[in-house]
């Protein structure tokens, strides 16, 4: 007997369930940041600190002087699911509505205007090779990445079709101390953090 596309799809479905609800049993149990993607579970064992908690408040903080007032630089709970692609992710910055915001449960992936990451020490993949393949493929239109490792940082655009899925068709570097732009709002660099 042959699978069918719906029979596959449905055994996806019910695997992304079941790790969904590891997730989240475990989620206030172990220590770090789980998150769904389509290798299968991600879990960032350190909980963020220092250098990484203050690049996110930097980058949410100067973003939102310069944007209007129905938009904000969250970078709380909760996470982004497209639940037919299988993945869950939780960004440490996600440029949003307000009323895309006040929803129960998990974020619409295609109402976050921006994601941003700030990468960590003990999990660098997940935001330089991971999050650049699953972004594009839920829908989110910016990527914005802060290494404090190195200084550096790259902000991804313009989803484009592949043969592997959709993808970022542009890169573009920066260094710590250049401006960057995210979506519309260009911010300093100037000051943030590095690791020691």
């Amino acid at each position: 007997m042959t699978s069918t596309p719906d029979n596959a799809q449905q055994s996806a479905s019910r695997l992304y369930l079941t790790m969904r609800g590891v997730v989240q049993s475990m989620d206030d149990v172990i220590p770090g940041k789980f998150e769904i993607t389509k290798d299968g579970i991600v879990h960032d064992m350190v909980s963020p600190g220092g250098p990484h908690e203050v690049t996110a408040a930097h980058v949410s903080r100067r973003l939102e002087k310069l944007m209007l007032d129905e938009l904000l630089a969250h970078n709380g709970t909760p996470d982004v699911e497209d639940e037919p692609e299988g993945i869950m992710r939780h960004p440490d910055v996600m440029v949003i509505a307000w009323t895309d915001l006040n929803v129960e449960g998990s974020i619409d992936p295609r109402a976050v205007v921006a994601a941003i990451e700030i990468v960590s020490c003990s999990n660098p993949d997940n935001d330089w090779v991971g999050k650049v393949r699953d972004y594009p493929l839920i829908g989110i239109p910016i990527y914005a990445i802060f290494d404090p490792r190195t200084g550096t940082g790259a902000v991804f655009t313009d989803i484009h079709s592949t043969p592997d899925g959709p993808r970022y068709a542009t890169r573009k570097d920066f260094v710590y101390g250049e401006d960057v732009t995210v979506a519309e709002w260009t911010i300093s660099t100037d000051g943030l953090p590095r690791y020691a």
